[in-house]
């Protein structure tokens, strides 16, 4: 069977157990027309580009699929049905990434230089030169008054 991975935004005022139910809901169409879910990632509440149906916010998820394309047609028939569903994507692959995606590593990352904040770093002694730059030309101008 060919393999999938299939991507949809959810709406900002849902809940994250009604995100979770519908995952469970397009897991089990899959489930019925003879396909199966390899992977479920569930991305979070991620900030939108440009506003989508009054919507600044989104619930991203992500479904690694393994089912025939009548099953990817039926939950897609199904999403544009539902009010909830603001978008959605599938893209056929040759294989599934094993481990986490990039979205995912994406938000390791981010949680790994976030953790250097309280630590001077980089961008800390950049701050500190224009400082000590900026008191220098304060002497400067305040002597030639």
């Amino acid at each position: 069977m060919p393999l999938y991975e299939h991507v949809y935004l959810a709406r900002q005022d849902l809940a994250a157990q009604q995100v979770e139910d519908l995952t469970k809901q397009l897991s089990d169409v899959i489930g019925q027309m003879g396909g199966k879910v390899a992977k479920t990632e569930y991305w979070g509440l991620k900030s939108l580009t440009y506003r989508m149906r009054k919507n600044r916010k989104a619930h991203m998820t992500l479904l690694n699929v393994d089912a025939p394309a009548a099953a990817l047609t039926e939950i897609e028939r199904q999403e544009r049905l539902n009010e909830d569903i603001l978008r959605y994507l599938t893209i056929r692959v040759d294989e599934h990434e094993e481990g986490p995606s990039a979205m995912m590593r994406k938000a390791d990352r981010d949680r790994e230089d976030r953790g250097g904040r309280g630590e001077r770093g980089e961008r800390g002694e950049r701050r500190e030169r224009r400082r000590d730059e900026g008191d220098e030309e304060g002497d400067t101008a305040a002597g030639e008054e």
